[in-house]
Formats: C-alpha cells, structure tokens, sequence
C-alpha cells in the first residue's frame, strides 16, 4: 500500500495498539508510551488545535528539546493540516529571529526555559509544554477530550525545516505530506529494520533527517523509538543499554567521538591492552573484507554487554561518514548503512545497504528516486528528481528558480559522478569551493582536513583572502598553556606549513589567523562559511590575545559542547561555575587543576556543592578522570541523582558522620587485628627496628607524649625510608594502635602488599583520586581512638627541599580536632633517595615538635597546611644552626 500523506502512512500497516511505540528516558529510570496512547494524544491536540482556530496551512512553531511531547505534538499538528515548524533550540539568537519572522507562525510550543529566546513581541499565541494545566498557557489547555478527524491531504504542506545555514541565513524548506510520505514509505521498502528492531534517536528532532527516518519511519514500521534523557555521551550509552536499541541513527561526528573515547579508554590501559586491541580489530576487518565473516561481535563481546547488548546496525546521515570509520565500526562487530540527501529532498536520496555497503561512496538512489549528472565526462553537479523533492524555499522564488528547472530536476550543489554499479560518489559542495584568479578550483575541505591532522591545531576554517587562500585555525588547549602571543602564531604557522607542504602551491594558506573560540558551526558539524569570514575579519592582525576573563557565551562553544549543555544537570552546573569563575575565561576546555586551580579538596566541595544545588551525585573516584570542564560535565551527565537525606554543603559536614562514607572494605582496615596479625607485625615491626638500628646512626630530639592523644604525627617526607626510622622513636604500645596514612599507588598495588599493608596498620589513603574516602578514613581512624602517621607533602621531596603542605591535614584536624605534632626528618634522603633500590648506612636525625592544639593553627584547611609547615620548617632551621 502507498500512503500519500502523513496519517494514512501511520495508519497502513495493522499494528496492536497496546504495542510500545515509545521508550522516554528520564534522569534515572525511563517512561514508556503505548501506539494507542501516543496517537491518541497527538488526535487529541489536533483536535484541540482545530477547536481553537487552526485552518489548513497554518504554521505551528515547535521549539523544545526532544521528548515523546515533542513527537505528539509534530503528529497532532500535521494530522490537523497545520504546518509544523520545527527550529533548533540552539539555533543563534540571529538566525532564530530571521526564521520566526520568514514563517510568521500563529502559534508556538515550546519551554517555559526557552520563552525568553523568543521576541517580546512575537505575535503568535505562545504555549508551554514543561508546565501543568494550573497555567493557563499550558499546552493540556490545548488537548481536547477525544480525537478529531485528519483534516491533512497529500498536497498539503505538511513542514517547515529551516537549513544549517552555511553559506547565509537558514532558508525555509517546505514539504508536503506527499513529500515526506513518499520517502519514508520508500525508506520502509527497503527492509533496513522492522517491527521487531527499537531504534535509538540521539539527535535533535528539528533536523528533518532524524525527524523522518528517526521518528517518522519506526512509527510506520510498528518499531519502538528510544529517546535518551539527554544527547550527550553517557545519556546515550544508557539509553543504548538500558533501552535495548538495536538501531541507532546518528551523524559521522558522534561516531566519531564513539571511536575516540573507545580508543582512550584502550590507551589508558597500557601499551599491550591496545597492541591486543587494535590487533584483534585488524583481524575482525580482514575476516570481514575477505571470506565475509563476521567475528566483531565475538571478538568485542565484552564490549557489546558494556555499552550495547543488541545493537546490530548503526545509520549514518547528515555528512560523509569517514570510509576507514566506518570499516572500524565494522570490525567491532556493528552492520553500518549510510545514505545521502538534502532538506530540500525530504531528506534521503540514496542509501547504502549494508549486505552491499560501498563505504567509500553515498550508495544507491532511492526507489523512485532518479539522478543525472549535470558536467563533462560524466563528473559535475549532481541532480535529483523524485516525489520527494520539494517545489521551492518558502519565500524566495528567485533562489527556487536557481536550484529547481521545469522538468523538476533539483540541483543539490553537491557534484559527483555515479559508477557503472548506479552507486553515487560525491566530491565537494559547489558553493564552498574556492575559485582563485589563476583559475584554480580549491575544495577548502580537503585543505582543511590536512590543517587538522597539525600538532597543536584542534580546528581550522581555509577561505579565499586577497586572492590567496587564508586559514582561521583553533589551537590545541595544551598548546595554549605552553606559549601565547607571537610565540603561539609562530608555532601555530609552521605546523600550517609543514602540514601542507605536499599540497599544490594554490592550495597552502598565505595567512593565518588565530582563534580562541571553536569556529562557528552548524548542529551536524559544518562550517558555517560566512560566519568563517565573519570571524577572520573581526580577529585583526597580530598575535593571538588571551581572550577576555569571563565565561564563555554558550553560543560561542563547539555544537558538541551546547549539546552538553542540552542536558538540563549539565546547564546548571555550567552556570554554577561561571557564577564562581566569573572573573577568569572559562571555556569547556579550561583545566580544573591548571586553569582554574582547583585541588583534591576543593574537588570535593565541588562535588557537594553540586549535590546541594543540583541534586547529582557524584562519585569520589571521578577526579580521577577529570581533567577539564568538559570533562565534569561529561561525568555530571552520568552521574545519578543524589538520595535523600544528603544534606551537605561542604565538606567538614561531610565528615561530621565519616562513616557513612565508608564501605565495607574500607572498614575493614580499621577492624582489630587478630593475634596472629598483631604477632606477624610484631616480628615485622622487631626486625625494622633492627635494621635501621644497625644502618643508622639515629639521633632523635623530642618524643610522642606517653598519654593523651590520639595524636597526628606530620612529619616531612624524604624518603621511603621515613617510616622506617619513625618506628624508632614510638614505644611498643604506641606502635600496637598507631596507624599509617599510606598511598595507594605503592602499598597496595598487588595482594602480598596489601596483606602486608594489614598487618602493620597502613591505610589506603589517596587525597588525589578518592579525598573524600580518604579523609573519612582518617577520621574515623582518629574518632576510634587510633594515633595516625600522616605525610602532609603528599609525596616525597625531589630535591630534599620542604615541599608545600596540601590542605588535607588541615581538612582533617578541623573534622577531628587532635593534637599534631611537627615532625623534622633529615639523612633519609641521602641514604635513600627516590630511584636508588638499595639504601647506604649513616646518620639520621629526627626532631619532635611540641602537640599543636590545631585551634590555634586556623580555621581553614589552607591556613592549618601552611602554618603546621611553618612548624616544621622551624624545626629544620633550627636543626641546621645546631
């Protein structure tokens, strides 16, 4: 059966009812919508719709994030002979307007969020979709009771879908039920998927490639469709998992950063886990490319029961999909099908499929689809003709005369020639190339891919400058930390030189300018070329400044980035740190630790901070992994919503009840050791005691007072051999239930170690990736009665000098106020110093410092550091004039 319009297209295949047509992410579970609710709900609106005024060929704006809302909305719209407008939520303030004001809507969905990016005085009546029907401009205002007939024909317009912009304003795209139907219906044909497939839509629904072949095409088909909590990288992997998808739809870029993060992950094991890896993959892609075989899913099972236990095929769209990609998402053991096409063609031309998948081309045209090549010798522009195309931009007869002929031939700007198998190969897009004086044509995207392969180039834009080709490139953040100014241009120029060098003359840049915010992009990835040129005139000449100290304008950041941002816990966290870092240039990129000088103490008032504010929880091991802004939102993205009962707005309210931080295991180094342990240590500690009594000649001024306590030793760290030495200045009884702030990285690395570890009494303590577990520990290691041994410096000296104390101990002595004593060591370096295996006899000295009430040292854990250093730097001094 062909269906000719939107409502006879979801209506022509018999699918149950009680079917799930719908799968909806929430923060942390997810809500699942029957076919008969979902339709019943989009007949609903359209009736209400009707009620209220709305004739055939009206427009309704739609602007809101992706939701099943959003999905019953576009359907009781066309089915009420509306014509829906779908705009990108993040569309610039610029280009929204020009869109609003092209269409002139008569009514506008969207968020009580997104209302102020609309016109004060819009006039167009204004309803919101995250409000209940207390407010009056609810849109459950709208929702009649029962549902109305489809008032909708096949010639009617049924979509208004703005383009990217990337040669000027967005131009306005109308299709018409007719169009849209036409193509999925062709889509459908195909038997890419079926009914028994859940299809996962991490993209924006605005866009009309997922909004037919995501949401339009599996409603047809009787497919679930999974829409993630949110478009960001976790949320999608959840998504992915959690909701069973066995399609995903996507854009190269996100695969892109699906490879990236796969092979970080690889890399961050070891040299020999991604040697395995990448071989394991050489031998998946061969066995495929050679007798067929299909061994990803075997040789990569692990990684499928990660992330996605039945994803069996992966769609790309929207731009090229990098053949070499491609064969890798091949090799790990996923089917991948491509296809090309325009808004202007509702969208798809041309699919590739994957039994015959020729990666390196956009595939074959669509039934009823039919192309020619308008050039010489069989390459030139590519031409489409087909019930899919539309009949003209809205508002431009000058533009639609340009593109469109009389025999309905559309040209799509895009050349290419087609093989002697009917399988399209696209070269660049006409209007992007750059035609020199000489007559030379430069594709500035092949230019620009090689720019991009630079050390220390992130992103480069190539336009035509005084008849000579310039580049606009974006640096490195790394680079940006190591020089600025002339340095960086100067750097930043030669990798541009030693990029291009194989290139024809015409095709290597003359001038160069530096940016230090990402070029200006489309949603997919594209640049944005009059905003490219835009960009080079405003940057002047001379070096790259350091950009003003403020926070990034979110228009400004990567379309990756405002997709972060599209992730509601994610947004308020930005705004968190903007209202912190209001005075310093903060961007996705800056470095927590490097840029915004944040340490393992002040991680942890963040991380509570966001759990007070926001409501997520995050876990205590995640400094671990991040290094930048993005990086936190990355990880404030996964991170689950935090329990009731949680109340803590820093961190010494955390360790009020230390405990409760503390799992099992971690108690478990605090639970009494038994005779046989305390007689092994005993031994252990006896035979240390005798060899630093036979290595060393030990002098030691000062001793642990013999009752009171428990107390906190803070001695200075030279070397392994510190508490070695110190276990000659402590009684027997002392040593019996003193413990040992250890690092986790040396003492605990292997079984035998973390046995011996036991047996002496050292903790693992490891304020650099998990603060908040390790001061809990050491509280609760003081609350029970037990002296600790706690190294302030963090690490040994590498130069035998006083390294600056870190706030842990400050942190500590606040949430446990215990007597501290300075600790002044001085030989262990000599006799062991960092790298040397074996240590050398001679003289150690050890000075013991009066009990510090830490009341007297400050309130804050920075002030409590620097003055219990003071302490035992007077010691040393005095030490030294001895």
């Amino acid at each position: 059966m062909t269906a000719s319009d939107i409502n006879a297209l979801l209506g022509s295949r018999e699918l149950p009812g009680a079917r799930e047509a719908l799968l909806e992410m929430t923060r942390d579970g997810s809500r699942s919508w029957r076919r008969e609710e979902l339709l019943d709900m989009a007949g609903r609106l359209s009736a209400g719709l009707t009620a209220a005024g709305l004739k055939t060929g009206d427009r309704v704006a739609l602007m809101a994030p992706n939701s099943a809302h959003w999905v019953a909305v576009a359907l009781g719209v066309m089915r009420a002979g509306g014509v829906l407008v779908p705009l990108d939520t993040q569309m610039p303030g610029e280009d929204l307007a020009h869109a609003l004001n092209d269409c002139r809507p008569g009514t506008v969905l969207t968020t009580d969020k997104l209302l102020s990016r609309l016109p004060k005085h819009i006039e167009a009546d204004v309803w919101l979709l995250d409000n209940d029907t207390a407010d009056e401009r609810s849109w459950r205002n709208l929702v009649a009771d029962s549902s109305g007939p489809a008032r909708a024909s096949s010639k009617d317009m049924a979509a208004i879908f703005y383009t990217s912009g990337t040669t000027g304003p967005p131009k306005g795209v109308p299709l018409s039920h007719y169009n849209l139907a036409t193509n999925v219906q062709a889509l459908c044909d195909q038997s890419l998927a079926d009914d028994r497939d859940r299809v996962l839509v991490p993209l924006p629904f605005h866009h009309v490639y997922p909004f037919t072949v995501g949401i339009l095409t599996p409603l047809t088909l009787g497919a679930p469709l999974i829409v993630p909590y949110s478009l960001v990288g976790p949320q999608i992997v959840r998504a992915l998992r959690d909701g069973e998808a066995t399609v995903m739809l996507g854009v190269p870029r996100l695969y892109e950063a699906i490879w990236t993060a796969l092979e970080q992950r690889v890399t961050g094991r070891g040299r020999t886990a991604a040697r395995l890896f990448h071989g394991m993959l050489q031998v998946s892609m061969m066995a495929r490319r050679g007798p067929g075989w299909r061994l990803g899913r075997r040789l990569f099972a692990g990684l499928h029961r990660r992330m996605a236990p039945r994803l069996r095929l992966v769609v790309a769209g929207g731009a090229a999909l990098d053949p070499g990609l491609g064969r890798r998402l091949q090799g790990l053991g996923w089917e991948v099908a491509t296809g090309y096409g325009l808004s202007e063609t509702a969208p798809i031309l041309t699919y590739n499929p994957p039994d015959r998948v020729r990666l390196e081309s956009a595939g074959l045209p669509l039934p009823g689809v039919e192309l020619a090549i308008d050039g010489q010798e069989n390459t030139g522009e590519v031409m489409a003709r087909g019930p899919n195309v539309f009949a003209g931009y809205l508002n431009l007869p000058e533009k639609s005369r340009e593109v469109l002929d009389d025999d309905g031939w559309f040209r799509t700007g895009d050349t290419g020639w087609i093989d002697e198998d009917g399988f399209l190969h696209l070269g660049g897009r006409t209007s992007a190339m750059i035609l020199l004086s000489g007559g030379e044509n430069v594709d500035p995207e092949k230019v620009e891919k090689q720019l991009e392969k630079a050390s220390g180039i992130r992103e480069a834009g190539v336009l035509a400058h005084d008849d000579r080709l310039a580049a606009v490139v974006v640096p490195e953040p790394q680079l940006l930390r190591e020089v600025e100014g002339d340095e960086l241009s100067k750097r930043l120029k030669s990798a541009m030189e030693k990029a291009t060098q194989d290139l024809p003359t015409h095709h290597r840049p003359g001038t160069l300018k530096v940016s230090l915010d990402p070029l200006p992009r489309t949603r997919l990835g594209k640049l944005r070329r009059h905003k490219l040129e835009e960009r080079f005139e405003a940057l002047g000449e001379g070096a790259a400044s350091k950009g003003e100290a403020k926070p990034m304008d979110p228009e400004a950041m990567a379309p990756e980035d405002q997709q972060l941002l599209s992730d509601p816990t994610v947004e308020q966290t930005w705004q968190y740190l903007a209202e912190r870092f209001h005075d310093r240039r903060l961007t996705p990129d800056s470095g927590l630790y490097q840029d915004l000088g944040l340490d393992s103490l002040a991680w942890v008032d963040l991380t509570l901070t966001l759990r007070d504010r926001i409501g997520v929880e995050t876990e205590d091991e995640a400094i671990s992994r991040v290094q930048s802004v993005r990086d936190l939102l990355r990880e404030v993205a996964a991170a689950g919503e935090a329990k009731e009962g949680g109340d803590e707005r820093d961190l010494q309210t955390a360790l009020k009840d230390p405990e409760r931080h503390l799992d099992d295991a971690a108690r478990r180094w605090l639970a009494p050791r038994g005779s046989v342990r305390q007689f092994i240590g005993l031994v252990l500690l006896g035979i240390t005691r005798l060899g630093v009594r036979l290595l060393y000649r030990l002098e030691v001024q000062g001793h642990i007072p013999r009752e009171g306590g428990p107390y906190v030793l803070a001695p200075r760290h030279l070397s392994a051999l510190d508490p070695l030495v110190l276990t000659r200045v402590l009684t027997w009884r002392q040593l019996r239930t003193l413990y040992w702030a250890g690092w986790t990285g040396l003492m605990f690395s292997s079984r035998l170690a973390r046995a011996f570890s036991r047996i002496v009494g050292i903790l693992p303590i490891d304020p650099g990736r998990s603060p908040r577990r390790s001061l809990a520990l050491a509280v609760t290691c003081l609350e029970r009665g037990h002296s600790l041994v706690w190294f302030p410096e963090g690490r040994r000296s590498p130069d035998g000098q006083l390294q600056p104390f870190r706030p842990g101990i400050g942190s500590l002595l606040l949430a446990r106020p215990s007597p501290v004593i300075p600790v002044h060591i001085a030989g262990t370096g000599k006799a062991l110093p960092p790298g040397r295996r074996w240590p050398r006899p001679g003289r150690v000295r050890i000075i013991m410092g009066e009990p510090l009430d830490p009341g007297t040292l400050g309130s804050d854990p920075r002030e409590i550091a620097q003055r219990l250093q003071d302490a035992v730097a007077a010691l040393g001094e005095a030490d030294n004039t001895t």
